[in-house]
């Protein structure tokens, strides 16, 4: 689902909920201002949008620390973020930057420039060099973290609009007000006109303006939405191991003894290639080295990047080669391994025939897959409390098919009481 925080009732999703109907995923709202619990993890969660607020980030920080500590959360895992005002300066320093407090409030309508690197932007690359923008917020100053990428900038405030890593922007002005925010900015600025000594920057609430605003602001709500709809998969996988990978190893160290018997099942050859997809923490890639020798070819492949670090921790990077890879689209030419061993992955992608057509493709003719788990299937299910699934893509019927498609032959299949076993060879291309 898609997790958005909203600070205050001032400053409402407005534009934002229809635009990320587009991304066809439920929305579930934190009102943090009625007391509703933040969520502890982002586990479940395909984005994190982080509303406005009237308050500097940096002048409370420690209001905010349960929200700073979801970011970050959201960050290490790569779940894509849309941080909004007080959201875009939570976002920058939960990635290591930072606030500083400026000279009073800045209310009104005003430019931004984008810069170069807007132009090939997932979110802003068609939005125009020059766009009038509505502010509604204290004039805080972003410093952005060293690796953040600049989108957008005006005179007053040098940081209106960036990215952090590749999933996670920050846009310090209103993109997505609608007419109902452009009618509440209205009301504060008539506020301060009656109090300034000098008028506000613009009479609101500049229709042509907000007619321009809402073309460029439905773009990059429909390009987040479309960003959102197309890694959900990915980002839930990554979300949920994650969190899990510092003490992976630990909680299923009884499992080790297992994925090396499972590994020699393989029977590789000293010198050939063999390929870890779904590798973890690298647990079985000491076992398929042992098989193949220092002449052999050994990579670990994972999708979570958390994963991979937590076996470089274990001293696996130097049993095999770690690459961060989709299972599903893997960054290898045709019949470049001998062998693949996969270890409970199968039910985790969204596409197992996908999978196994892909495996097929890295495959050399004769070359072995083995799917492994280290307990069987009636023993999964009656763990998690639930029956046998018949559509289970483990099962042998559905299974044996599903290889036999994607080009492999089932030679042997084991579902023991303790562990799953299903051995195939690559068929001639």
């Amino acid at each position: 689902m898609i997790q958005i925080l909203e600070h205050t009732p001032q400053e409402g999703l407005y534009a934002v909920r229809a635009g990320l109907g587009a991304a066809g995923l439920p929305v579930e709202v934190c009102r943090a201002w009625a007391g509703d619990r933040l969520p502890d993890t982002v586990d479940d969660m395909v984005a994190l949008v982080v509303t406005g607020g009237p308050d500097s980030a940096g002048a409370d920080a420690l209001r905010h620390s349960a929200e700073l500590a979801l970011l970050r959360a959201a960050l290490e895992a790569e779940v894509p973020v849309l941080g909004v005002c007080l959201g875009a300066q939570l976002l920058a320093i939960a990635a290591g930057g930072a606030t500083r407090p400026g000279t009073g409030e800045r209310i009104g309508w005003g430019d931004v420039r984008t810069t170069a690197a807007a132009h090939t932007d997932p979110l802003f690359a068609a939005v125009p060099e020059r766009l009038r923008v509505p502010h509604w917020h204290s004039d805080s100053t972003v410093d952005l973290p060293e690796k953040a990428t600049l989108l957008a900038s005006c005179e007053h405030r040098p940081a209106q609009a960036f990215r952090i890593g590749g999933s996670a922007w920050g846009i310090q002005f209103h993109l997505e007000a609608d007419k109902t925010a452009a009618y509440a900015l209205a009301g504060a600025l008539s506020e301060g006109a009656a109090s300034a000594a000098e008028p506000p920057e613009a009479a609101p609430p500049e229709p042509m303006a907000l007619a321009a605003l809402a073309r460029h602001r439905d773009v990059v709500l429909k390009c987040f939405a479309a960003f959102i709809t197309e890694r959900a998969e990915r980002t839930a996988t990554r979300a949920f191991f994650t969190r899990r990978a510092a003490t992976w190893e630990e909680r299923f160290a009884d499992d080790a003894p297992r994925y090396a018997a499972a590994a020699e099942r393989m029977r590789l050859l000293p010198g050939q290639r063999v390929l870890d997809v779904g590798c973890g923490t690298g647990r079985v890639l000491p076992a398929l080295r042992a098989q193949v020798g220092d002449g052999g070819f050994v990579v670990g492949v994972d999708l979570t990047p958390a994963m991979l670090t937590a076996a470089v921790r274990q001293g696996r990077a130097g049993d095999g080669s770690l690459l961060l890879a989709d299972a599903c689209r893997l960054p290898l030419p045709a019949r470049a391994v001998d062998g693949v061993f996969s270890a409970g992955l199968i039910n985790h992608v969204p596409d197992p025939s996908a999978a196994l057509r892909e495996w097929a493709r890295v495959t050399t003719s004769g070359g072995v897959l083995l799917l492994f788990h280290p307990s069987g299937r009636a023993e999964r299910a009656a763990r998690h409390g639930r029956p046998l699934d018949p559509d289970d893509p483990l099962a042998e019927n559905n299974l044996r098919p599903a290889l036999l498609t994607a080009g492999w032959d089932l030679t042997y299949y084991e579902d023991a009481p303790h562990h799953f076993l299903a051995h195939a060879a690559r068929r001639p291309a």
